[in-house]
């Protein structure tokens, strides 16, 4: 099948097109990380095929959103954070920043956790070892390793989601039920539906991923030794091209997934009556006996997977944050000790993440404490986003077209009403 094309940029070769893809990419594979999994076994397993559909809704909005935050990294050469303390008031930054972090430190506790349960389910052994290893790898990886490489080691690691496309053909679903629930919405007005599609555009949509995204085309411009794009208008259309193929691909693979899970939890958990599932570990668990040791396997491999890729994530997104709010010297193309206190931030985040794991803390209330904080930031802070996309003292000539304007707007009315539903359910 050859590779898509973009109108106005040239053609593609498949050969090449891998290696075009690279933000957009790894953080719509972050964005199924083992709490997102968590969520969409539990849609697939308490609802059915019923809200798949959520999955083709999210998947324009979450595409633009994404590429806005992409834009703004690669237009001004900063990232979110830096661009509000450059331009907006300093108090703003600093709440943003700060939820972000509470947020991120607990997904990062439930991520680290569910792949220390999946090693446990896998091979037995201790549970919190494996979580306390798991956080070491991530720490050491993200810190020593150079950044062409690191980047490179995790664009392959996307791979790791289509453990989860196996996992289906290997659950038997019943396509022609899984294809209608995905492409006919089916609305149902009460508490349980209005709550899952809460939770869906709460992990579809996280404000992480829009740190990450845009300090990823600032870490690019780096490595390439290119300019930021608004002081070269004219010459900008291939790299913004290049942005929304790279968003486009990564976020539609990783709705996929997401809409792949649901199918695997709907045709065996849902089918069989297990319809209360919190984590993704229980989700592995849970179908050992129903779809068998291969299938249990594949879905508790792919939970250690995910999270390898999720974690660096979530830490570098608070690094990202805090740095560019405090004017620190940031990036991952740096070393350690030319950026002393942003890889101090991604050990912090992260050791504050495995900790969480020996604390009285109910992972699963933890997890609805991060939704709260993420809900409560995301539709402001796409917001923000929008302004500071629409601004030309801040983006040039390069400011949002007509489309990415109306759906950002929509988007964020979404998010805003989401979020307003998760307080009032």
């Amino acid at each position: 099948m050859p590779a898509p094309t973009i109108p106005g940029s040239p053609p593609l070769k498949s050969a090449g097109f891998f290696k075009r893809l690279g933000p957009g990419l790894l953080t719509g594979a972050a964005d199924d990380d083992p709490s997102g999994i968590a969520t969409y076994s539990q849609v697939g397993a308490q609802f059915g095929y019923g809200l798949a559909w959520t999955m083709l809704f999210s998947f324009p909005l979450m595409a633009v959103i994404q590429a806005i935050s992409a834009r703004i990294g690669a237009v001004t050469g900063y990232g979110i954070a830096q661009n509000l303390r450059r331009h907006y008031s300093p108090w703003l930054v600093r709440a943003v920043v700060l939820l972000l972090l509470v947020a991120n430190v607990i997904n990062l506790g439930a991520d680290l956790g569910a792949m220390g349960a999946a090693v446990g389910l896998l091979i037995g052994g201790p549970e919190h070892l494996y979580t306390v290893l798991f956080g070491l790898a991530c720490i050491l990886l993200e810190t020593f390793m150079s950044y062409a490489r690191y980047a490179a080691v995790l664009k392959w690691a996307t791979l790791s989601l289509f453990t989860y496309v196996a996992v289906v053909f290997a659950a038997q679903v019943p396509w022609g039920s899984a294809l209608y629930g995905a492409l006919v919405p089916h609305l149902v007005l009460d508490a349980p539906h209005a709550m899952a599609l809460v939770a869906v555009l709460g992990t579809t949509i996280s404000p992480y991923l829009f740190f990450w995204q845009a300090g990823q085309e600032v870490e690019e411009l780096h490595r390439r030794e290119a300019s930021a794009l608004r002081l070269k208008p004219l010459d900008a259309a291939p790299e913004l091209a290049r942005i929304r193929t790279d968003t486009v691909v990564g976020m539609g693979i990783s709705n996929l997934i997401a809409l792949f899970i649901i199918f695997a939890t709907a045709a065996t958990l849902n089918a069989n009556g297990v319809t209360d599932i919190h984590t993704s570990s229980q989700a592995a668990e849970a179908l050992r006996p129903i779809a068998g040791a291969f299938t249990f396997a594949l879905f508790a491999t792919g939970i250690i997977a995910t999270g390898m890729l999720a974690v660096p994530v979530l830490a570098g997104s608070a690094a990202y944050a805090l740095s560019e709010a405090f004017g620190w010297t940031e990036g991952l193309h740096r070393r350690p000790r030319e950026a002393k206190a942003f890889y101090a931030t991604i050990a912090v985040a992260t050791l504050g993440g495995v900790a969480l794991n020996f604390t009285p803390l109910d992972p699963v209330k933890a997890l609805y404490w991060s939704a709260v904080v993420n809900g409560v930031l995301a539709a402001p802070l796409m917001a923000v986003m929008m302004v500071i996309a629409m601004n030309p003292r801040v983006m040039g000539r390069l400011t949002l077209p007509r489309s990415m304007l109306f759906i950002g707007w929509l988007a964020t009315s979404v998010m805003a009403l989401a979020t307003i539903g998760f307080f009032i359910i």
